[in-house]
């Protein structure tokens, strides 16, 4: 918002798509979706979808970062895929177009917003949803679905009156749970590692790497306190991911339990002197194109599934995807069946063998 020729830019945009633009007309697609039972199905799906912010997977132990950055979920038995492609490298536009069924190449916000995404096919499929917030927005994408946002201006254990800590969000889970029927999906926005004021968003008991960059100007701290501070905020992201982990092993009697983690961008960290994100994609360095995506499943959620892990833990070492996986893999695992969906975009899809009812 500070470059100059930002006011220019937003001034033509507004004019042009104002008043010289034809109005896009909503596009429904997935209209057919329906669910489809497993054989081996005998109590309803929960999926928490939980959405990262400004992580970048090269700080991930799990990925061969030699800190220990995922000292929570790395004793989790989650499955950590290394090579995953950002849609874009800033929130407003990855997470529309994580949940869009338009590819990188594809995706133009103004398409993407006038047709259904996975949450609006979810939905229509008869997927009780439901998307929690602690960030800056859904941009959009959960419009059609029940949505709640915390409450910055409490004073707690998780919230000072400005800002809460991603721990909050796991308040009235229990209930949330409950007041849903069917199968579940509930989306969980993660405040994550928002800069540049890194050390705002871990409590002082999560200070794991020290010292660490106390302003919100990191380029005037020294590089070791920056990563220490970068760090500090995925190290707490991980414990967050690990307490929603406990929280569906403790109702996994009630229902087949899993769970995905992606963020939606990297991060620079003052690599080439270039720091945070939002560089055109096309010459962003690698670290804000990368991120981190794992998979957590409890026994009984693999075995309705009928998912090979030993094939998935080598899928996630060995290949390379992109956030184009997400609308596919939302839909397939949730048994959702549609002409929208595309199996070899299913990240689970190459390791299931699946029974259905007749």
């Amino acid at each position: 918002m500070i470059v100059p020729t930002y006011y220019l830019s937003s001034s033509y945009k507004y004019i042009r798509n104002t008043y010289f633009s034809s109005p896009v007309i909503y596009k429904k697609i997935g209209e057919d979706a329906k669910q489809i039972s497993s054989n081996s199905s005998k109590k309803p799906t929960l999926f928490f979808f939980v959405l990262g912010e400004t992580a970048r997977s090269q700080n991930y132990q799990l990925n061969g970062y030699p800190r220990p950055t995922n000292e929570y979920t790395s004793k989790q038995n989650v499955i950590s895929f290394k090579d995953v492609a950002s849609c874009g490298t800033a929130t407003a536009v990855s997470v529309p177009c994580i949940f869009s069924a338009l590819s990188r190449e594809e995706y133009k916000e103004s398409i993407a917003k006038h047709q259904d995404n996975a949450i609006d096919i979810l939905k229509r499929a008869g997927v009780s949803l439901l998307w929690k917030e602690n960030d800056s927005g859904d941009k959009g994408v959960a419009d059609n679905i029940t949505k709640t946002t915390l409450n910055r201006e409490e004073i707690n254990e998780f919230c000072n009156g400005n800002s809460c800590y991603d721990m909050a969000l796991l308040e009235n889970l229990d209930s949330d749970i409950k007041s849903m029927k069917g199968n579940r999906v509930i989306f969980i926005h993660l405040m994550g590692s928002h800069g540049p004021n890194y050390f705002k968003r871990y409590p002082d008991n999560q200070k794991k790497f020290a010292p660490d960059c106390q302003r919100n100007d990191v380029e005037n701290c020294s590089s070791e306190s920056i990563i220490n501070s970068y760090d500090n905020t995925i190290h707490y992201t991980d414990f967050v991911i690990s307490k929603l982990i406990e929280k569906l092993k403790g109702v996994s009697d009630q229902y087949n339990t899993g769970l995905l983690y992606l963020s939606d961008h990297g991060e620079s960290l003052g690599e080439n002197g270039v720091f945070l994100h939002g560089l055109p994609y096309s010459f962003a360095p690698i670290y804000q194109r990368r991120v981190p995506l794992m998979l957590w499943m409890s026994d009984d959620f693999v075995k309705t599934k009928n998912i090979d892990q030993a094939c998935l833990k080598n899928e996630a070492q060995n290949s390379s995807i992109s956030q184009d996986y997400i609308f596919h893999s939302l839909l397939g695992i949730m048994d959702v069946t549609t002409s929208a969906y595309k199996p070899e975009l299913d990240l689970y899809k190459k390791c299931r063998t699946i029974r259905y009812k007749e």
